[in-house]
């Protein structure tokens, strides 16, 4: 690896915008879970598409791996150095490029986050959906193909990309697909490069496809005696084909250790969160046909909200269940798993999942974005304790492949990274290794995010 003549010629091109001091290496080898600290051999923060693509020319001739960057929360170490070199941090190219109200579209560099984004177009009347729970960067939102809490209405990261600028491993700057609201114009590029990871291109730039602010929105949360009876809830309102904005879930045991570190109140048994978007009319409608289908499953508790205030409270259980669970076990750290199955499969895939974290030992209370059959437990582990860590990752391994028994998959919005790549095999078969063909031919020297996704190639 030349990185020692590949140093001179990125700080020549982007100055003090590069640097090898352990501070900013160590931020940048760090991972929201349980991934030990991986230090690149130096950072760099470029501001365009034209810098990208000069870093990647660089790098290309010194033989010097580039990954990259956005806010880091990826759960599966995607963005660690794993084999040195250069993380380029796209951070800084954060600008709202272009907002095109009449298409539904707006243009952003990779830095903005959804949150950035959201507050930007609010004046518009639109909004992106994409919900992934941490402010993410919206570049690696599309590197991951995350989706999120509004999934099961709105789609993931692939339903909502119309288009990319890519900086590919030789240099090279090409779109994909535009404006058009489809498309029978060749390969979908645009497609191959959502969740990616990084390892076929690096994203400049998306075009992101727009919703209108729905004219109203009720929320309610309600629990359920049985983990079994609020999942055949969500099963049952799918059939039924209620439209909700989101269906989320939580066990008894993120219900308890919220009280313990809130201070609140409510039952300590399983929980639904749903919201419902559309005109006055039909919110009103689909809201009394869910609670006929709760009434109908045991439900119990049932609180509706319709001001921001209120729902923001009645979610926020939601959206703070990781930091309380990481509060409620004191200097532990998190693994959290992710699968996804078929609706018709999910009651059991949940039962079978709770069963075998009590057989582990483990401590794993469980949520997830049930609408779409995606669903996690958060393995709280001792960060001193190497038996339960090889526990939990036996655990995840095992509940992966108890999803592809049950017709899903390893991994339905976390994505692959370093903690998955074992298990692509066993997904995929061959077509693993046609994914290993496609990157050979588009970065033939392995330079970008080595050692992720797709299988190792000798001679690289």
């Amino acid at each position: 690896m030349g990185l020692e003549q590949a140093i001179p010629a990125l700080e020549a091109l982007l100055g003090e915008r590069v640097s090898r001091k352990h501070a900013d290496r160590d931020q940048h080898g760090h991972s929201e879970t349980w991934f030990p600290l991986t230090l690149p051999d130096a950072v760099v923060w470029p501001l365009s598409a034209e810098e990208v693509s000069a870093v990647l020319k660089i790098c290309a001739r010194e033989g010097v791996p580039v990954i990259a960057w956005g806010t880091g929360t990826s759960l599966e170490g995607h963005s660690l150095a794993t084999q040195g070199g250069i993380t380029l941090d796209l951070s800084r190219m954060d600008r709202i490029v272009d907002v095109a109200p009449e298409d539904r579209l707006v243009r952003v560099q990779p830095g903005v986050t959804r949150v950035a984004l959201n507050t930007e177009l609010r004046a518009t009347g639109l909004f992106f959906p994409v919900d992934p729970g941490a402010d993410a960067s919206l570049g690696g939102m599309a590197s991951t193909r995350a989706s999120g809490t509004t999934a099961v209405r709105y789609g993931t990261m692939r339903d909502n990309v119309a288009a990319l600028e890519v900086v590919l491993a030789d240099g090279r700057i090409i779109r994909t697909g535009s404006g058009a609201v489809k498309s029978a114009s060749g390969y979908d590029l645009t497609a191959l490069m959502l969740g990616a990871e990084g390892t076929l291109g690096i994203i400049t730039e998306l075009t992101l496809r727009l919703h209108g602010l729905p004219e109203a929105v009720s929320s309610a949360i309600c629990a359920f005696d049985t983990l079994e009876a609020a999942v055949e809830t969500v099963q049952m309102t799918i059939q039924m084909g209620i439209p909700m904005a989101r269906i989320e879930f939580v066990d008894a045991e993120i219900a308890r250790i919220f009280n313990r570190i809130n201070h609140t109140t409510m039952p300590e048994k399983p929980h639904l969160m749903i919201e419902f978007h559309g005109s006055e009319a039909s919110v009103a409608e689909d809201s009394r046909r869910f609670g006929e289908v709760v009434a109908e499953m045991g439900g119990a508790d049932f609180q509706w909200a319709t001001t921001t205030e209120d729902r923001n409270r009645l979610w926020t259980i939601r959206h703070a269940a990781y930091a309380a669970c990481i509060a409620s076990r004191p200097g532990c750290m998190g693994l959290v798993t992710d699968v996804c199955v078929p609706i018709s499969h999910l009651a059991e895939a949940v039962a079978r999942a709770r069963d075998m974290i009590a057989e582990a030992g483990l401590v794993g209370p469980i949520l997830g974005h049930v609408g779409d059959g995606n669903f996690h437990a958060i393995l709280l582990l001792d960060r001193d304790n190497p038996d339960e860590l090889a526990r939990a990752k036996d655990l995840a391994h095992a509940l992966a492949e108890m999803a592809l028994t049950m017709h899903g998959t390893i991994t339905g919005e976390h994505g692959i990274g370093v903690g998955k790549r074992g298990l692509m095999r066993d997904e995929h078969g061959a077509a693993w290794d046609v994914m290993g063909q496609i990157k050979a031919a588009l970065d033939p020297l392995n330079i970008l995010n080595p050692g992720k996704v797709v299988p190792d190639r000798e001679g690289v």
